[in-house]
């Protein structure tokens, strides 16, 4: 899984509780803020429309007290009226009335008059227009209302308006606000509490994985139960489980390795202390350069099996896995037979090459060379004086090596155990008691490394072995 491209390739993720309360509380907050906004948007127009209605039913109140009487318009508005609906506002009241020609009838003269822009309410039928003025020093909100007046010989139309401050409205609209906020940071609490107690009640399980790995001895390695964790963390569990069983593997490895190396190495170094002793208490020179000779034997035994013990460790543990080239096995092969070719001409042994130098694999040129080495040696050990050995290295699609001697070869029923470690085959005990039983180990383990096949095949008349080693179309490393 990648992570997102802000998110920095060296930082940790940190606690799961922390990442889930604010992935769950920040764009929770947002919302309530967004939310209280849109209610508190709502509520106030809902205020304000129920103030302007209310201000409107005094504005008809008052022109239902506006007659045409004589040829002039007359307001007859008792205080009583305006005192009792200024108690029942809580504000303050302001009126005035305006005859048909523009003059001033009752109220007070100096009230705003009616801006030429505010556009009539479509709220109402009636003829009313809502604005916001100032006046003695207070907001106040305007209701000014058209309203036909008549009598038997003239008619039309007076002018009406009352404000009120605006005390009552900012004292709803801050209750309101208070109101929502108060609300929504209740339910921010609630959600809060009740995320932190749900994380931490679905998160026992894992406390409890946690605790069992705190407290498990190094030296165990078996399985955790899935079944006790919820079923998106089982994949991990058996990831671990599955990486738990690869260690162990490894660790066994380790043992057998490390247990058959000191079982190997034991009797070489017991011979070579042997050997030392008996040349400290010799005095014949001759004698004394004959045992100098066997522990100098002794010696080369001994340090070419540490190699091939410490190529096998390699090969197994992968420690060269990542320097992957093209590795070009001709040139590798002459390399070989060209290092090899001494103790070939010492037996009088046929060694040929033939390659295609378009062979190419992806690999590690150090194990493939040691590879390489490993097949061409054990050919020629296990091959007599005056045997042939050949090494061929053919195929572009699907490279392959082989090397094929003219040795006593191996019987078909022990084929299948030569790649054990230290196995060696019976022909193989006859015909070179000093080897170490690790070529064809090696060879394998390097083969598997590069995603090759091997076989083990008859030499030509069915004489010998002949070792195929087959690689994959895109070899590398696996």
């Amino acid at each position: 899984m990648k992570w997102p491209a802000w998110h920095a390739a060296n930082s940790t993720p940190g606690g799961l509780r922390g990442q889930l309360l604010r992935w769950i509380l920040i764009p929770l907050a947002l919302l309530a803020v967004l939310d209280s906004a849109s209610v508190y948007r709502t509520a106030l127009t809902a205020s304000e429309r129920a103030y302007d209605r209310a201000l409107l039913a005094s504005t008809r109140a008052l022109a239902e007290r506006v007659s045409f009487i004589g040829g002039k318009v007359v307001a007859d508005v008792p205080y009583v009226a305006l005192d009792s609906f200024e108690t029942d506002t809580l504000g303050r009241i302001y009126y005035k009335v305006t005859g048909i020609q523009g003059e001033f009838v009752s109220g007070y003269e100096d009230l705003p008059a009616l801006p030429p822009d505010v556009p009539r309410s479509d709220l109402y039928p009636a003829l009313v227009h809502f604005y916001d003025a100032s006046y003695r020093g207070d907001a106040v909100r305007v209701a000014a209302l058209y309203q036909p007046v008549y009598d038997s010989s003239m008619r039309g139309i007076a002018l009406i308006q009352v404000g009120e401050t605006l005390n009552a409205r900012r004292g709803l609209t801050r209750t309101i606000l208070l109101d929502t906020l108060w609300r929504q940071a209740a339910l921010i609490v609630a959600v809060t509490l009740l995320v932190w107690f749900s994380v931490r009640l679905v998160l026992r399980p894992l406390m409890r994985l946690k605790n069992d790995v705190a407290t498990r001895q190094s030296t165990d390695l078996s399985d955790f139960d899935p079944s006790m964790l919820h079923k998106e963390v089982r994949p991990l569990v058996l990831a671990m489980n599955g990486y738990m069983a690869r260690l162990q593997i490894l660790i066994n490895e380790q043992r057998r390795f490390i247990a058959d190396a000191s079982h190997q190495l034991r009797t070489p170094l017991t011979v070579l202390k042997t050997q030392t002793e008996l040349a400290l208490r010799e005095n014949d020179p001759q004698a004394l350069r004959q045992i100098i000779h066997s522990i100098s034997h002794t010696t080369e035994s001994a340090v070419h099996l540490a190699n091939r013990l410490l190529t096998l460790a390699r090969a197994e543990h992968r420690a060269l896995a990542g320097q992957l080239t093209a590795v070009p096995l001709a040139a590798i092969a002459r390399q070989v037979g060209l290092e090899l070719a001494a103790g070939a001409v010492r037996k009088n042994i046929d060694l040929s090459l033939e390659a295609q130098d378009v062979t190419v694999v992806t690999g590690n040129a150090l194990l493939l060379h040691e590879m390489v080495v490993n097949l061409v040696d054990n050919a020629i050990c296990y091959t007599p004086i005056g045997g042939r050995v050949s090494l061929r290295v053919y195929g572009v699609a699907q490279p392959t090596l082989e090397v094929e001697d003219s040795g006593s070869g191996i019987p078909l029923a022990e084929r299948s155990n030569v790649f054990t470690p230290f196995y060696r085959a019976s022909a193989a005990l006859e015909a070179n008691p000093g080897g170490s039983g690790l070529g064809l180990a090696i060879v394998q383990d390097i083969a598997i490394l590069h995603g090759a096949q091997l076989e083990l095949a008859d030499g030509a008349d069915g004489q010998g072995l002949r070792i195929i080693v087959r690689f994959s179309p895109h070899t590398g490393i696996v």
